[in-house]
């Protein structure tokens, strides 16, 4: 079939018109990419045009040829250059290139006769070489080869789909079909530019093209490019799956839930529909599987800002952060690509139930770095540092002494803190809560809110301490004890505590006083009060002493039956009298004078004066010499030397009992012998006891 009547041939296709003149011939030549014709003219004997068409399929066996192969002139025939092999841009796909017409051109060396017009109009003939002939023509554009990607222009679209120029004198076709199977509309008109890959076969005259292929290759291209160099991709989140996200870059992508963020995610439903920009971690494009990571990224922008920020910071520096989370103990402030720690106590000045009422996440915080260790890479911050120092003043504002109020912030068991101003806290110690000796626990006393009013006991501005009290501000119950409780008075009380030396009665509030173990009998010896109490009784006693001052208050139980008045009343220093040696000591005798009154025999009242020339003889022990003389358990006659009531106190003496019974004796002997006539002076005691006998 000859070209003109071929109906795939496109409408460029010029007619070869012959004239009579047999040596003129014409030589045209059709332009790479729209297939126009060129030819030249001859002047008066007619001219010679050559047509060009697009090219159509050629059989493998017509493409193998030689290019040194010889051309033929033939003057009465159109000009027609021998075939060449075509160019194409893949070596790989040359079996698949197409030869076209404009590849044919003449021989090298050929003299070929054309027809030139003079300035008159007249035809002349000139011969050139084919050499120069050919530099006439352009150099033919390569033909594209089979998986090959290019871009090409869209001619029109059809209902068959989307007819694209993609040069080298053909058009190919993009079936409809493949835009339907994709799922996307046909989005492109007439003159846009479309990236295409050729493929095996042809239809309807065209050659059938892939836009979807040649796109898919050129993503997975995009994508290996970034996972071979490390680069970022632009995606979209699609939707959610179970373990993290699909990212579409082109093709669907895997984004763990570890990979989002620096820190886990919980909600990855907020993350659907979301620009963002990731790294790929992991590529399979056999399997089509691609795994990509957002945190590669933000971990190394996090370095980068870190290696900046720790060669500008130094210990004193003031920076300004963003909070970037609060937790019980403190803030953690982001500084621009590493984290510090602002700790509660460092917050503000004074205590601070919750971070979270002082800061909230987001807020920009100035703060200065506190310490900074590098090799650790940890930042201490400190914000109350640059705020002003309420301590600065506070014993100027609260000297000792000073009453004030204040709210209870804190309870311990050994006491209270009291805020009397914001950053101004005080303790009041468990002991300074009431006047009672008998503690209780500061939560039965106050409670946390309470506002109460303190006396400032101590400042120490160095240790930031203030030492407050709080029954201080309660009457002292002491201030009054001597007019309400005066010696004498019998009291009712309740034992509170037990010491070896005694019982502690409580009298009442804040007032307690002490049962001396002495106090307790005047006849019993009792080792240990708990012989005649236990905590919790109660007991009636007698006030014995009342010492405000020293906060004591001296009470006797004996007392209440006080039998050592009525003795006193009854005896007088120099009577003899009977008593029963209740126990000797190396000092003496006590001597039982009565039920409970006891009396002291002193050694040096026991035996006789030794005579001088004696006195230089070795004395027995005081022990021996006592017990020598009175044995206990026996009765003696005692003189009494000396009494003292207030003390309780019986002096006696056993020798001096003795001689004024000897006194008495003879005394009495004297006065029943007595005769009428004058006794003899020279009588002696035992002329006496001899009468007395002889008259008996």
């Amino acid at each position: 079939m000859s070209p003109e009547h071929d109906p795939n041939v496109p409408t460029s296709t010029v007619e070869s018109n012959q004239t009579d003149t047999p040596a003129e011939s014409s030589a045209a030549a059709s332009e790479p990419h729209n297939g126009s014709a060129v030819g030249s003219t001859s002047g008066s004997g007619g001219a010679a045009t050559a047509a060009v068409r697009a090219p159509q399929p050629i059989a493998p066996e017509a493409r193998a040829v030689e290019e040194s192969e010889p051309v033929e002139m033939n003057a009465s025939a159109p000009f027609a250059a021998p075939e060449m092999p075509s160019t194409v841009a893949n070596p790989e796909a040359a079996d698949t290139a197409e030869v076209t017409a404009a590849s044919q051109a003449p021989a090298p060396g050929d003299a070929v006769e054309t027809a030139e017009t003079n300035e008159h109009g007249d035809a002349t003939e000139t011969t050139e070489t084919m050499d120069q002939l050919m530099d006439q023509f352009a150099v033919p554009e390569p033909v594209a080869a089979e998986g090959e990607i290019f871009d090409g222009r869209v001619l029109a679209v059809t209902d068959a789909g989307v007819i694209v120029d993609v040069g080298g004198k053909f058009e190919g076709l993009v079936p409809a079909q493949e835009f339907v199977d994709s799922g996307s509309p046909i989005e492109f008109g007439a003159g846009q530019t479309i990236e295409v890959e050729r493929l095996h076969s042809q239809k309807d005259g065209y050659v059938l093209l892939s836009h979807v292929r040649a796109h898919r290759r050129r993503v997975w291209e995009r994508i290996e490019k970034s996972y071979r160099e490390h680069a970022t991709i632009q995606g979209k989140v699609t939707e959610r799956i179970k373990g993290g996200l699909v990212v579409e870059i082109g093709v669907r992508s895997f984004l763990p839930a570890s990979q989002i963020e620096l820190r886990p995610v919980h909600d990855l439903d907020g993350w659907k529909d979301k620009d963002i920009e990731v790294r790929v971690l992991k590529l399979n494009r056999k399997r089509g599987n691609v795994v990509v990571s957002r945190r590669a990224i933000l971990e190394e922008d996090q370095k980068a800002k870190r290696d900046a920020l720790m060669a500008s910071l130094s210990e004193g520096t003031i920076v300004t952060g963003k909070v970037k989370n609060v937790t019980d103990y403190g803030v953690f402030v982001d500084l621009g690509g590493m984290d510090g720690l602002l700790h509660v106590s460092d917050l503000v000045w004074g205590r601070v139930p919750h971070p979270s009422s002082i800061v909230k996440a987001g807020d920009e915080l100035q703060v200065q770095i506190l310490k900074f260790d590098k090799d650790k890479q940890r930042i201490s911050l400190g914000r109350k540092q640059l705020l002003p120092d309420p301590w600065a003043t506070v014993p100027e504002r609260f000297p000792v002494g000073t009453r004030v109020q204040g709210k209870i912030v804190g309870v311990t068991d050994y006491g209270a803190f009291v805020q009397i101003e914001p950053g101004v806290e005080g303790l009041v110690h468990v002991s300074e809560m009431s006047w009672s000796k008998r503690t209780k626990h500061p939560s039965k006393i106050v409670k946390e809110g309470d506002e109460v009013d303190v006396v400032v006991l101590e400042v120490k501005t160095d240790q930031r301490r203030i030492s407050l009290g709080l029954k201080q501000t309660l009457p002292d119950p002491w201030d009054a004890a001597a007019e309400k409780y005066p010696v004498g008075t019998v009291i009712n009380g309740r034992i509170r505590n037990l010491a070896d030396f005694g019982a502690f009665v409580e009298i009442e509030e804040g007032m307690e006083g002490l049962i001396h173990i002495s106090d307790v009998s005047w006849t019993e010896r009792i080792k240990h009060p708990s012989e005649k109490f236990k905590k919790g009784d109660s007991v009636e006693a007698k006030v014995l002493k009342v010492d405000s001052q020293n906060r004591r208050l001296s009470l006797g139980i004996k007392q209440l039956k006080d039998i050592w008045a009525n003795w006193f009343g009854d005896h007088k220093i120099g009577d003899i009298i009977k008593g029963k040696v209740a126990r000797t000591t190396d000092f003496g005798a006590f001597v039982e004078l009565a039920e409970g009154i006891e009396g002291l025999c002193h050694v040096s009242e026991i035996e006789e004066r030794r005579p001088k020339g004696d006195r230089d003889k070795e004395k027995p022990a005081r022990g021996a010499r006592v017990t020598a003389v009175l044995a206990a358990g026996n009765e003696y006659d005692f003189k009494i030397l000396r009494l003292e009531p207030e003390q309780h106190k019986i002096s006696l003496s056993y020798r001096a009992a003795q001689k004024q019974v000897e006194r008495q004796e003879t005394e009495t002997f004297r006065s029943a012998t007595a005769r009428p006539q004058k006794s003899s002076p020279n009588a002696t005691i035992g002329d006496a006891i001899m009468a007395k006998r002889q008259s008996s």
